[in-house]
């Protein structure tokens, strides 16, 4: 366990977000060696297949990342606050509640799955393949949601590296799988799905040992259930609009989606070997957001308000100045990456791929604010104008993906990520104001209370 609420903020920051960082890097490389051995072995179509149904994986994704991290948000804040009784009730809550999410997504995906590809129109020629593929991944929703609650409410105590040792050992085991179930096997796509179900019930399994060895603080009783209604209410609370919030992005993906599709194969492959490489360029800074969450929950529940303004100013340069060194080799160097993925004679692919770096990587400084903002307000436990924010994304990925593409090809397509990024600054701005003058508010009625 680790206490946020002492010690040097930009250290105690820089500590926590490293691991997490590594972790979330390792979660992207179950994608990541998805796409790499499916267009290195399958082929383009094959690529293009798993690619299609992107927006659907994300919309697993970020639907459990974002619950389960509503629901630590509680944990830490009770954590911060010594409140140890408390934690426990809170994770019996949001293992009730993660449990119904689960049946809920799996029996929604699995009934649904061919009106949801018709309506992204996928391309015939790559249909039967896409379905196989996220047919699996519906399936493991279950194992998904288990690595994602649990190791959420292992950070929320201010534990980021072991996590980061289970995501390490279900990658490995993700690779050798997908090689395993494609090369020998012969499963094609499935057998890359199929990989990374079972190597994330591996990643859970092991995050269950190790909290039942290590953390008495979350082994749970009967006693710890009584009440567990009023509870779950507490915890939606902080759930339910970050898991919207996510959900909604997913749409505005999952439209570029069908927008990238009416384009053809080409320009579905193009993305999907870019956005891998943008999705790991961009993991810092989405750490550097995910880690201000706990720190802020942390600190607020331990009525330390100067600690969070600082470490949201430090956590502010350092993600900046990241984003923009990224943005530069991105836009320099990120086709050199797509060839692992396509090769070098796919000239057309590789030539997309630029447009796509060259449009996103200037924007990166946008995304280092907004999610330092963000998760700094939903950490403050200020859940509905993120959410909000996450409309004006939808609006924004609408508007590129229904308008600018068809106006300007696969470049309008590709601004949908910065338009999309600008519209939710736009609205988190002014509540971010605003909550910074609460925290001085707050912080001088405590020095009064001190003195006095």
């Amino acid at each position: 366990m680790k206490d946020l609420t002492k010690g040097n903020p930009l250290k105690l920051i820089l500590l926590f977000t490293f691991p997490l960082f590594i972790g979330n890097l390792f979660q992207q490389l179950y994608n990541f060696s998805d796409i790499l051995i499916v267009g290195q072995t399958l082929g383009v179509d094959a690529l293009a297949a798993v690619g299609a149904t992107g927006s659907l994986n994300y919309l697993i994704i970020g639907l459990s990342t974002g619950l389960t991290t509503g629901l630590s948000i509680v944990t830490a804040t009770r954590f911060g606050a010594r409140d140890y009784r408390a934690v426990r009730r809170s994770f019996a809550a949001g293992l009730v509640v993660s449990l119904i999410f689960t049946i809920i997504m799996t029996v929604l995906t699995l009934t649904f799955i061919d009106p949801i590809l018709h309506v992204m129109e996928t391309p015939p020629e790559i249909y039967t393949q896409a379905k196989q593929f996220i047919s699996v991944i519906f399936i493991g929703i279950f194992a998904t949601m288990a690595f994602n609650f649990l190791s959420n409410e292992i950070r929320a105590l201010g534990d980021s590296k072991t996590p980061l040792w289970f995501l390490m050992i279900g990658t490995v085991v993700n690779v050798i799988l997908e090689l395993l179930f494609i090369l020998v096997f012969h499963w094609g796509v499935k057998g890359a799905a199929w990989a990374t179900v079972i190597s994330q019930v591996i990643s859970g399994v092991l995050c269950v040992i190790y909290i039942y060895r290590s953390f008495p603080m979350l082994q749970l009783h009967k006693v710890d259930f009584v009440g567990c209604i009023a509870e779950m209410k507490t915890q939606l609370k902080f759930g339910l609009p970050m898991a919207f919030q996510s959900s909604i992005i997913s749409m505005g993906s999952m439209i570029m989606a069908a927008a990238l599709n009416s384009l053809g194969t080409t320009s579905v492959a193009a993305t999907t070997a870019a956005s891998k490489v943008d999705q790991l360029a961009t993991l810092p800074m989405m750490s550097f957001g995910i880690t201000m969450a706990t720190f802020a929950a942390q600190n607020f529940g331990a009525k330390e308000y100067d600690r969070i303004i600082k470490g949201v100013k430090q956590s502010l340069i350092a993600s900046i100045s990241f984003s923009v060194v990224v943005g530069f080799l991105i836009i320099i160097g990120g086709k050199y990456v797509v060839m692992l993925f396509v090769g070098s004679g796919e000239t057309e692919v590789l030539k997309l791929s630029q447009i796509y770096f060259n449009i996103v990587g200037i924007s990166y400084w946008l995304l280092a604010i907004l999610f330092i903002i963000r998760y700094t307000l939903q950490g403050l436990g200020k859940s509905v104008v993120p959410t909000i924010a996450g409309i004006a994304e939808l609006v924004m990925r609408a508007f590129a993906g229904l308008v600018l593409t068809g106006a300007m090809g696969y470049a309008g397509a590709c601004f949908a990520n910065p338009l999309a990024w600008f519209g939710s600054m736009v609205v988190l701005t002014s509540s971010y104001l605003r909550a910074i003058k609460s925290l001085h508010n707050l912080q001088s009625m405590k020095d009064q209370q001190e003195r006095e």
